[in-house]
């Protein structure tokens, strides 16, 4: 029965993020993102099975609205991020997963700043434009992951009937 709950809980959160993506479509993709879905990358905090649920809800997003490059760059970001937030999840500051959130900007930013500069600029890469596109995504991962995420584990941990949907 755990097997299947666990594989319900995957499946939702895939669904979810890329609904997520969907509905903030006009803000997940492109140079300057605010991905509302990345929130989810703190979802491994309650298991390990979020980690190919949100990985998977990344690279269908991925893959229907946006570009190779984010289908293989993108995704992997993910992945990675959410592997180390697995990692830290029961590191907490003042009571909050804040350092769970921290794993999601820093790959965000180091690698799909850099496919952007590379693959997306309308000049050469040059190390100010891969700098400057590596803070425009990780100020949109601070925003999502620091405040959205960290925020959507503190409801879910102080509320019995969310804690009951997430967790096994």
């Amino acid at each position: 029965m755990k097997v299947v709950q666990k594989l319900s809980r995957g499946a939702m959160a895939a669904a979810l993020y890329v609904v997520l993506c969907v509905v903030f479509q006009f803000m997940s993709f492109g140079p300057v993102q605010v991905r509302v879905a990345e929130a989810l990358c703190l979802l491994p905090v309650f298991g390990a099975e979020y980690i190919a649920a949100v990985t998977l809800g990344c690279f269908l997003s991925n893959l229907l609205f946006s570009v190779w490059q984010d289908v293989v760059f993108g995704t992997l970001a993910t992945f990675l991020a959410c592997l180390a937030t697995y990692r830290l999840r029961g590191a907490r500051v003042r009571g909050l997963a804040l350092p769970a959130a921290v794993p999601p900007v820093v790959a965000n930013a180091l690698i799909v700043g850099p496919e952007i500069a590379v693959f997306f600029g309308t000049g050469p890469a040059t190390l100010p434009v891969i700098l400057f596109d590596m803070v425009t995504v990780g100020v949109g991962e601070v925003v999502v992951c620091m405040g959205l995420g960290v925020l959507l584990v503190a409801a879910i941990e102080k509320n019995a009937a969310l804690r009951a949907l997430v967790k096994t």
